[in-house]
């Protein structure tokens, strides 16, 4: 039972029962409710920002945790990326060295992920960024592990056609010049014989009588017609040696191959003539290395002693004119 509370009245010295109206409890009534919720909201406040759980303080122990884990990755990831560095230094810079093959473009090395976002589902967390770029490095260092292991299945296949690459590459004098006295010009700007300007000589020039044997420089397959003549040529042959080699023989008075036939180092495939742009019977010797004319004089190390070498170098680059 509620109780009910008097005032004393000093105009009428008595006691008087004590009324409340409705709007006078209804607003005593809302403020009572204002003041529930404002403390409330205060009380909520400071529990939620100041003071945890133990769940929260376990969940909060484990992402402490896996942070640190992350950062520990990042860490020996460091460490696997400086490993594969030098891996790749040497992949590049040895061992397709030793195998004469070109180093893997760093544009395949390095490239990136392209299309939609891939790490889309990891946005929208608090560490959404150590989440992404932990990811992101692990995709990075995946494709670069998979491209280094192509690479070496790439040189462990050459190792095994070792041999065969040795056999095929050009390394002799393409005819005997014992005397070294038959090198009329070398690589590089020629005085041309017919046009008396200079220009550049793809090859080196053999003077020698018609009719003397032309060897093939390397192991290989005949890969032209030698019997379709070239306007500059005249009749020449073509050997492609394999392994990114060819070596062209020119201005030659008769041969004795065809298209399609493979030929062993030493073997005589033609012999020394004056056809095409020529001024005197010569042989023109080019090496080709994938697509690009590169200088014979540095393929005769097979039948050269290290002066005979130096005297060739002095006579192949002395700045006369070619024969064609």
């Amino acid at each position: 039972m509620a109780k009910v509370k008097y005032y004393y009245d000093p105009k009428t010295l008595a006691y008087r029962k004590i009324e409340k109206d409705w709007r006078k409890r209804l607003r005593n009534s809302l403020l009572s409710l204002v003041a529930l919720i404002c403390f409330s909201g205060l009380s909520f406040f400071v529990l939620d920002n100041y003071l945890s759980s133990p769940k929260e303080l376990r969940l909060k122990r484990e992402l402490d945790n896996m942070k640190l884990q992350y950062e520990i990755l990042n860490s020996r990831m460091d460490q696997v990326l400086t490993v594969l560095d030098d891996v790749k230094h040497r992949d590049d810079n040895i061992y397709r060295v030793i195998f004469e093959a070109d180093p893997i473009p760093g544009s395949i090395r390095n490239a990136g992920f392209g299309g939609v976002n891939r790490y889309k589902a990891l946005e929208g967390f608090d560490n959404s960024k150590l989440l992404i770029e932990t990811t992101r490095r692990i995709d990075i260092l995946t494709k670069q592990l998979y491209v280094q292991s192509k690479s070496f299945d790439e040189v462990i296949e050459m190792a095994r056609t070792k041999e065969e690459m040795i056999a095929s590459i050009p390394a002799i004098q393409p005819i005997a010049n014992q005397d070294l006295s038959r090198i009329a010009s070398g690589f590089g700007f020629r005085i041309h014989p017919i046009y008396k300007v200079p220009k550049m000589h793809t090859g080196m020039d053999f003077s020698a009588p018609t009719g003397t044997p032309i060897y093939a420089t390397g192991d290989g397959v005949v890969a032209n017609n030698p019997g379709e003549r070239s306007s500059g040529y005249g009749n020449y042959v073509l050997i492609d040696h394999g392994f990114g080699y060819e070596s062209l023989y020119a201005h030659v008075s008769k041969w004795d191959v065809k298209k399609g036939q493979k030929v062993k180092r030493g073997d005589v495939i033609a012999y020394v003539g004056s056809t095409g742009r020529s001024t005197a019977p010569h042989l023109h010797y080019e090496v080709i290395k994938n697509g690009d004319k590169i200088n014979p004089v540095n393929f005769f190390f097979n039948d050269l002693s290290p002066e005979e070498f130096d005297r060739v170098l002095e006579l192949s680059n002395s700045a006369n004119q070619s024969f064609d």
